[in-house]
């Protein structure tokens, strides 16, 4: 059904607190705090980070805030991908009249990015013994159509008034990966619920920046801020709430549908009539027809033989291997995409040629010894695909969406959410 604001509001914080009860802990202090309406705002706002990064794949280490002795963030993160800490600090702009804030504490003024540098500042000021993560909310007014064709006027206010910042105000010695959203949800209770992000590197000039690079080198970049790219990741899926919190299948869990075969697992598999007799193997792969509604089973019996079963799809079965096709059936299967981007193109080579040979991507690269030896395998993958990436554009002209990539147009998510990088 279409994600509304009044429903991102409660079931988003709803599953923002299963994940944090499951995952991390569920402080009573918290609790308390979203209940109070003078303090819920801040509260909320830790809750969506805190989702974003645990889908993004961080181990959270929430920080005792009843400790007056010295300021703290709101929390660490720790990637599980490269084990790097993060120091996490959590900050949305107050406006009068929305989520409990008055004229007290809360903005009366329309200029969305009023708040940015104050918090921003506000958040350098917070001891951190490592890298830092920070999330400003602008708590703004946006169109109700988000896109690339009617990009939000604060987006580039944003963007320059931190290169503004970085030049002659960023303290010394200080950097942060800087996560400014907008969420509409509260604002917007009927409408369709919208969010962006724009992730920026302050103090980091190699992240996230505008202007036209190599594929080569947006790689290199990419794979040295990765943790940063997950939790952009796990910002635009905010919107993508599950209708079971602990993961299971809904057709399991909520329609009572057998759950579906695990490749590699063994299976007793039923006759479907007297003439013949159950057959037990082996799961060795599965292939859903989604026309005809069926899964198309790949077994290896017991006996050595090898047959393929079919096993017809109910409506909820299907809905729910079209949510997660590449590990319905238990096992991470690729599936196939489009390559609408030079990059995504460039990525799709990456993953096919994980196996390459060294001596291969030397010779179609007509290295010297000298140059070769000063790459690592995976540098040298990279140069041999974006050379795969180039001889395919040469060939077809390069399509117009490519070729609008190339020249710095923003990237989206899949709607409503929209996530916009500004190389």
């Amino acid at each position: 059904m279409p994600v509304t604001g009044v429903l991102a509001c409660y079931y988003g914080l709803a599953y923002g607190l299963y994940l944090l009860d499951h995952n991390v802990e569920l402080q009573d202090r918290l609790v308390a705090r979203l209940k109070n309406p003078g303090n819920f705002q801040g509260a909320y706002y830790e809750v969506v980070v805190a989702r974003a990064l645990i889908s993004a794949g961080f181990e959270l280490t929430l920080e005792d805030e009843t400790d007056p002795g010295s300021k703290h963030c709101e929390f660490a993160a720790v990637s599980k991908k490269t084990g790097e800490k993060f120091w996490v600090e959590a900050k949305m702009r107050g406006v009068s009249g929305l989520l409990g804030r008055t004229e007290a504490d809360g903005a009366t003024s329309s200029n969305p990015i009023s708040r940015l540098v104050p918090q921003l500042n506000a958040a350098f000021q917070k001891p951190a013994a490592g890298r830092r993560m920070i999330f400003i909310d602008l708590n703004a007014e946006m169109n109700v159509d988000a896109s690339d064709e009617r990009r939000p006027t604060f987006v580039s206010k944003v963007n320059a008034r931190l290169q503004r910042y970085e030049k002659t105000e960023l303290p010394k010695g200080e950097s942060a990966y800087l996560f400014v959203t907008n969420m509409t949800f509260h604002r917007e209770l009927d409408a369709l619920a919208q969010m962006v992000a724009i992730p920026v590197g302050v103090g980091i000039p190699d992240f996230n920046r505008s202007g036209h690079f190599r594929l080569y080198d947006v790689y290199l970049s990419d794979q040295k801020h990765a943790d940063a790219h997950r939790v952009a990741e796990g910002l635009s899926s905010l919107l993508s709430l599950p209708m079971t919190f602990d993961g299971s299948m809904p057709a399991t869990t909520l329609h009572g549908d057998i759950p579906p075969v695990t490749i590699g697992q063994t299976y007793c598999f039923e006759a479907a009539n007297d003439d013949r007799s159950d057959i037990v193997g082996t799961v060795a792969d599965v292939t859903v027809m989604e026309e005809d509604k069926c899964a198309m089973i790949a077994v290896n019996c017991n006996d050595g033989s090898a047959v393929i079963l079919r096993d017809d799809l109910s409506d909820t079965q299907l809905a729910d291997y079209k949510a997660h096709p590449d590990a319905y059936f238990g096992k991470i299967k690729p599936v196939s995409r489009e390559a609408k981007t030079p990059y995504e193109l460039f990525q799709f080579f990456m993953e096919a040629y994980t196996e390459l040979p060294r001596a291969k991507a030397v010779k179609q690269l007509k290295l010297s010894d000298r140059d070769a030896a000063e790459l690592s395998d995976e540098q040298m993958r990279a140069l041999f695909c974006e050379r795969l990436v180039i001889g395919v554009l040469q060939q077809t002209g390069g399509h117009p969406e490519m070729r609008a990539a190339r020249d710095g147009a923003p990237v989206k998510s899949r709607p409503p959410i929209t996530k916009w990088g500004s190389r």
